[in-house]
C-alpha cells in the first residue's frame, strides 16, 4: 500500500487518513461485519464486495473513530455507493449506517459466559479457529492479552548502523530533526521513534545511518552472533534486514551469502547493503529447499529465517488474520522442515545454525526444531543466555517472544551447534 501512497499526489494528512482507514478496517473487519450483520436485513454474503467495503468504511468511522462527524461518514459512504453500485445500493447503505449511528451503544455483542470463543473473536476481531486454538494452548487470561496486543499500534523501531554513526550521535541528530526518540527495550542498537512520519525521507536514512527493523528481528542476529571474518549464509534473506545486521555485527569483515527465491527481492537486499555502506554481502537467487553441493560443510554460521504463518506480527500486518487458514499450516511446516534440513548441510563442524520465525505456533517452532534434532544427532541446542542475558533466565537453546508479554513482535529463535 505504501508504494501506491508514495506514487500518488497525496498530502501528508490524506496519506495518514487513508492508512488509518485501510489498516483499521483490516484490523477490525470481523467486528465490523458483526455490527453490519446486526443491522442489515440482507445477509452479508449477498452484498456485493464493493458495497460491503463501503459499509465497512462507514462503520469504522462511526464506531472506531471519534474525529469524523456522523453526517460526513454517512454522506460520503452514500456517494461511494451511488458511484460503485446503484440507487438501491445507496439507499441500503444510508439506512444501515444511519441506524448504526443512532444505536451503536445498544449493539448486542456475544455473551462471555455463554460462548467465550465467540465473545473473544468478535470483541477482538480474530477468527474463531485462531481464538479456539490459543485458548486451548494458553488459557483465557493470556489469550485475551494476546488478542488485545494484536490490535495495538506497535512501536516504530530502527537499528542504528554503527558502521557509520554511534547510537548517541544518531539519537541527538534525530531529536534535532524533531523526532521523539527512546531507547529500545532489549536490542543494544535499537531506538524507538514515537513520531516516525517521513522518517525515511530524511538525510540520516539516505546516508544509511539506520535501518527500520523490529527489535525481535534484531535479536535473531544477536543469537547467531557472527564474528569478524566469519563466512555466513542467510538462506531466506530478503528484504535484507537481518543480513545487513549480521554484516554490521561482523564490522563489515568476512563474507555473507544472502539468498532468496525471487529475483526482484535480491534487488532489495543489494539496495539496503549499498545504502548502509556494506560490501561483504553477496546476494543471489537460490531456492532454500534445494541443496547446493558446493557450499556443503563450508559455513561458520547459517541463518534460517523460515517462511511461516506470520502470527507473531499480526499487529503490523492485520490481513494475516484473514489470509491464514487452519488447514494451510501443514504445507508451511513441511517447507520449514525441508529448508532447515537442507540448510544444516552447509554448517561446518563446530559451526552454528539459527532457526527463526515470526510466528507463535509451536508446530512451526519448537516441534520443527525437536524433530530436526531427533533426526540429526550431530546437532544440539546451544545456550543463548549469554546472547540475550536480559531475556533468558535459564540455559536453553531457544526463546519465544509474544507481543503481549515482551511488547515486541512475536518471534521464535533457536540456536544449534554442529559437533566438532
Amino acid at each position: 500500500m505504501s508504494k501506491h501512497l508514495e506514487s500518488g499526489n497525496f498530502k501528508d494528512i490524506d496519506r495518514a487518513f487513508i492508512t488509518e482507514m485501510v489498516y483499521g478496517i483490516l484490523k477490525w473487519r470481523l467486528t465490523i461485519d458483526f455490527i453490519i450483520s446486526s443491522f442489515s436485513k440482507i445477509r452479508l454474503k449477498k452484498v456485493s464486495s464493493w458495497i460491503l467495503n463501503i459499509l465497512r468504511l462507514g462503520v469504522y468511522q462511526l464506531v472506531f473513530t471519534d474525529r469524523i462527524p456522523v453526517s460526513a461518514a454517512c454522506d460520503e459512504s452514500v456517494k461511494l455507493a451511488k458511484r460503485y453500485g446503484h440507487v438501491a445500493s445507496s439507499k441500503y447503505v444510508n439506512g444501515v449506517l444511519r441506524n448504526i449511528s443512532r444505536n451503536k451503544n445498544k449493539i448486542k455483542y456475544p455473551n462471555r459466559k455463554d460462548n467465550l470463543v465467540k465473545f473473544l473473536s468478535v470483541s477482538y476481531s480474530h477468527p474463531i479457529w485462531m481464538v479456539d486454538n490459543w485458548l486451548k494452548r494458553y488459557g483465557e487470561e493470556f489469550t485475551e492479552e494476546l488478542l488485545k496486543s494484536n490490535n495495538e499500534t506497535p512501536s516504530f523501531t530502527i537499528r542504528v548502523n554503527t558502521l557509520k554513526i554511534s547510537k548517541t550521535d544518531l539519537k541527538k541528530s534525530l531529536e534535532e530533526e524533531g523526532f521523539e526518540v527512546d531507547e529500545g527495550r532489549y536490542a543494544k542498537d535499537a531506538l524507538a521513534i514515537k513520531n516516525p512520519k517521513s522518517l525515511q525521507k530524511i538525510d540520516a536514512f539516505t546516508k544509511g545511518y539506520f535501518q527500520v527493523q523490529d527489535e525481535s528481528s534484531m535479536l535473531v542476529g544477536r543469537v547467531l552472533n557472527p564474528e569478524s571474518g566469519d563466512v555466513v549464509l542467510d538462506v531466506c534473506s530478503a528484504p535484507g534486514g537481518k543480513s545487513t545486521h549480521l554484516a554490521q555485527l561482523m564490522n563489515n569483515r568476512g563474507r555473507i551469502v544472502a539468498r532468496d527465491i525471487y529475483k526482484h527481492k535480491i534487488k532489495l537486499i543489494n539496495q539496503a547493503a549499498k545504502r548502509l555502506g556494506i560490501n561483504i554481502i553477496e546476494a543471489e537467487v537460490f531456492d532454500a529447499g534445494v541443496l547446493d553441493e558446493k557450499l556443503k560443510d563450508s559455513m561458520d554460521k547459517v541463518l534460517v529465517d523460515a517462511p511461516c504463518t506470520g502470527l507473531g506480527i499480526v499487529r503490523r500486518k492485520p490481513d494475516i488474520k484473514w489470509a491464514e487458514k487452519k488447514e494451510g499450516k501443514s504445507e508451511i511446516i513441511k517447507l520449514q522442515k525441508k529448508i532447515l534440513s537442507t540448510s544444516s548441510k552447509y554448517v561446518k563442524k563446530g559451526g552454528i545454525i539459527v532457526y527463526s520465525t515470526c510466528t507463535i505456533e509451536p508446530e512451526e517452532n519448537q516441534h520443527v526444531v525437536e524433530e530436526f534434532l531427533k533426526n540429526n544427532e550431530e546437532f544440539s541446542l546451544e545456550d543463548i543466555s549469554e546472547d540475550l542475558p536480559e531475556l533468558v533466565t535459564e540455559k536453553r537453546g531457544f526463546i519465544q517472544f509474544y507481543t503481549n508479554k515482551h511488547e515486541i513482535d512475536g518471534f521464535f529463535i533457536a540456536k544449534m551447534k554442529k559437533r566438532s
